[in-house]
């Protein structure tokens, strides 16, 4: 009888019988919201996580039901937390990019939730200070991209386990709360109006997690919080009226602002004969060649010793020169100035999500390409001549090193050496004079391991950045006349403004991004991916595009292809029909790209393992 009993108890905590109490309260949950056509799987009498046909946005392990993930569904209306409560299993719960508004729902009252991610809709007003105390099971949070205002609420100070915190871009105001915890890995207070001094838990982040706040001082910033204060109390002043503390600093920034303005003086006159030929070099119509012609010696020519227009050597003037010139960072291929680069003639190479490409041939023989990048604006105008001369600074056989920089506030200059063939965008996929028998099999896996390389090299070198290339495409590998692959458009991740970097950077078109607004090194071996499966089957990827109409889904694809185990089908029939003694190895190859693109996170490889594993590939 006791046996009996206990049969009937697991059969009544079964997933089965949680489930039909999980689809009650996720209809109930449906009913108050707005634009609900996503949700039409949710339908009476089914299982949420039924293996054969799951319900839409809902993540199940084992049959049970642990996560709700409705981003990008363009839901509203109101947020039953009632129902939600019925959902004992809860634990993440996803509602990215939606058009949800007003104040922040109750979810505190979910004791057992473990990550909550509302960036990018529309709540608003304060957060109470006290919301998130008895939260305690919470390790990722992500408001972003909202309206919320008033002070961050001390309570996640009583988060015990802390890892992310995203905050940037909502209307946060005073100080920032001593977030202490040692298992926060993850923090972007930026774009709010947060004000004070930075706590020194805090100030193993990076500037970049407290960027576009005015009134925050500290370290990482670098602005001494008592000169803010000294700065601050001269606002509380009557009219007219000076503190003595205060004269003689008063009387300094008079006289730097006299000699500032008089050095602008005179760079402006200097240069405004040759400000509209400057200008001429921006032509952004696709179809012509626009030719540039100035007079001026060839600076690769010119002793460095002789002084130059102003009297100041090359070496002397460098840092002047990186308002009126060009700011060499590489002089492997000579050096050369801002006139040298306006008397060539300058082909249009093309627009890209970063901005304008163009080539130029100089007097003395050396071709560049100069790209004009804006939303560059990241990082004050030092630490960006910081990064560029450690990018000059580069050698690896397959990175392409910058040679120059011009440094304007609306807009940067970027030089590098001109690579001939051209990028392996146009030699795949365009008529580039390169024919099927030269793109053979050795010489797709020579680019592929090379590429692998030069990725494995730049996630040493740039091993703190969040994304050391960001931005991995084919329009971005460059192939030299021997076919070796050069990375371009690396390491510009704190360098773009953070609006333009996800419309424009590669890597958050990876799903976490596009999910949960989150990139991390692992979104570079999702691009790694596409590119091996873009050289394996020859395709044009979906995942280009900014709507993905067009060319071909080669992540779903390739997953459809392995998991029915006819991979052969896909590899590219120039390749497959010359070498079918390698089609092991393309098989090989082609479950590589696809563990690179796995959707899961957790579950994707990293690039230790993706170079590892392309390396053992022999032709």
């Amino acid at each position: 009888m006791a046996a009996v009993r206990l049969l009937l108890l697991l059969l009544f905590l079964s997933p089965l019988s949680l489930s039909v109490s999980d689809t009650e309260a996720l209809l109930k949950l449906k009913k108050w919201l707005s634009h609900t056509n996503p949700l039409n799987s949710w339908k009476q009498n089914t299982s949420p996580c039924n293996n054969d046909d799951p319900w839409a946005g809902v993540m199940c392990n084992d049959g049970v039901m642990t996560g709700l993930h409705l981003a990008e569904m363009g839901l509203s209306g109101n947020i039953d937390i009632d129902a939600l409560l019925e959902l004992s299993t809860l634990r993440t719960l996803t509602l990215v990019n939606n058009s949800f508004s007003g104040p922040l729902p109750d979810f505190n009252r979910i004791g057992a939730l473990k990550a909550l991610y509302l960036s990018f809709n529309n709540f608003s007003g304060e957060i109470p200070s006290d919301y998130f105390v008895k939260m305690g099971s919470l390790k990722k949070v992500w408001l972003s991209g909202n309206k919320f205002s008033g002070k961050i609420p001390d309570s996640l100070t009583q988060i015990p386990h802390l890892m992310e915190l995203r905050l940037e871009n909502n209307e946060f105001s005073g100080p920032i709360p001593n977030l202490g915890q040692k298992s926060l890995n993850s923090l972007d207070l930026s774009n709010n109006k947060l004000e004070g001094e930075i706590p020194m838990s805090l100030s193993r982040f990076d500037l970049r997690s407290f960027q576009e706040n005015p009134g925050l001082c500290g370290k990482p910033l670098g602005n001494d919080c008592n000169k803010s204060a000294t700065l601050d109390s001269l606002s509380t002043l009557q009219p007219g009226q000076v503190p003595k503390q205060a004269k003689k600093s008063m009387m300094g920034w008079v006289v730097i602002g006299i000699i500032a303005s008089v050095l602008i003086l005179t760079v402006l006159l200097r240069s405004r004969k040759s400000k509209d030929r400057f200008h001429k070099l921006g032509k952004e119509n696709l179809d012509e060649v626009v030719e540039v012609h100035i007079n001026s010696s060839n600076r690769r020519n010119v002793d460095p010793s002789q002084s130059q227009k102003g009297g100041s050597t090359r070496r002397g003037s460098q840092h002047r020169r990186g308002m009126g010139d060009l700011v060499m960072v590489n002089e492997e291929r000579g050096t050369f100035g801002l006139a040298d680069l306006m008397k060539a003639a300058a082909e249009v190479l093309g627009n890209g999500g970063l901005g304008s490409a163009y080539k130029a041939v100089m007097g003395n023989g050396v071709s560049v390409v100069v790209k004009r990048m804006r939303e560059m604006n990241k990082i004050s105008r030092d630490s960006f001549d910081t990064e560029m001369r450690r990018l000059g600074k580069l050698r690896h056989p397959n990175i392409l090193t910058p040679l120059a920089y011009h440094y304007r506030k609306d807009e940067k200059l970027l030089v590098s050496e001109h690579v001939p063939k051209g990028s392996l965008l146009y030699i795949l996929h365009g008529d580039r004079g390169i024919s099927h028998d030269e793109l053979n099999w050795p010489i797709r896996l020579k680019i592929i391991k090379g590429v692998a390389r030069g990725m494995g090299f730049l996630h040493s070198e740039f091993a703190s950045y969040e994304l050391p290339h960001g931005n991995l495409k084919s329009s971005n590998i460059l192939l030299d006349e021997n076919f070796e692959p050069l990375l371009s458009d690396y390491a510009f991740y704190p360098l773009i403004n953070s609006t333009q970097a996800v419309q424009a950077m590669f890597a958050y078109k990876s799903p976490e991004a596009i999910l949960y607004q989150q990139v991390t090194p692992k979104s570079d071996v999702y691009c790694l991916g596409i590119i091996i499966l873009e050289i394996l089957t020859g395709k044009f990827p979906a995942q280009y595009l900014s709507n993905q109409k067009g060319g071909t889904d080669v992540v779903q694809w390739v997953q459809s292809a392995v998991s029915e185990k006819r991979e052969r089908e896909l590899i590219d029939p120039e390749i497959a029909r010359s070498t079918m003694c390698s089609l092991e190895a393309m098989e090989e190859l082609l479950h590589v790209g696809a563990d690179c693109t796995e959707s899961n996170l957790d579950e994707r490889i990293n690039m230790k393992e993706a170079i590892r594993r392309i390396e053992e590939i022999q032709v």
